[in-house]
């Protein structure tokens, strides 16, 4: 199902790519939800999965947080993507119903195999960028770059 869980992850870790080049590499929950306009019990459940890929490296206690686990140039957007998303497909389909026509017999399969894929696609697309690539691309949205 689309959600906001890949977005947000993105944007944690865009967070995290630039505190590193800024010199601030870790970054409290508290900080990303102020950042983020959200909550911080959201941003340390996206920061769960990060973490078990070693994406992120987390540090608990006063003067923790988050920090990039690799360079940023190391990371692309399918790696963030599975985490954020994990084995949930792309789209649902509709519960199966009773089979009274080839179209209902048939369409949950058709529908798994088209889910199949476009996430593939999506995986493709996204495996072809970098975080680092994504953070030059957002500061080349800023207008004092255009």
């Amino acid at each position: 199902m689309l959600d906001i869980r890949f977005c947000r992850a993105l944007q944690v870790m865009m967070r995290l790519a630039i505190a590193a080049e800024e010199g601030s590499e870790v970054r409290s929950s508290t900080q990303f939800a102020e950042e983020l306009s959200t909550n911080p019990s959201l941003v340390r459940k996206l920061l769960v999965p990060l973490h078990a890929e070693g994406l992120v490296i987390c540090t608990k206690g006063r003067g923790g947080g988050a920090r990039l686990g690799m360079p940023a140039e190391e990371i692309t957007l399918a790696d963030i993507y599975r985490c954020a998303v994990g084995d949930k497909p792309l789209w649902a389909r509709s519960p199966d119903g009773e089979h009274v026509c080839m179209v209902a017999a048939r369409t949950g399969e058709f529908f798994a195999n088209l889910t199949a894929e476009a996430e593939r696609a999506v995986l493709a697309s996204l495996g072809d960028r970098t975080l680092a690539d994504s953070v030059r691309e957002i500061r080349a949205l800023e207008p004092a770059h255009r």
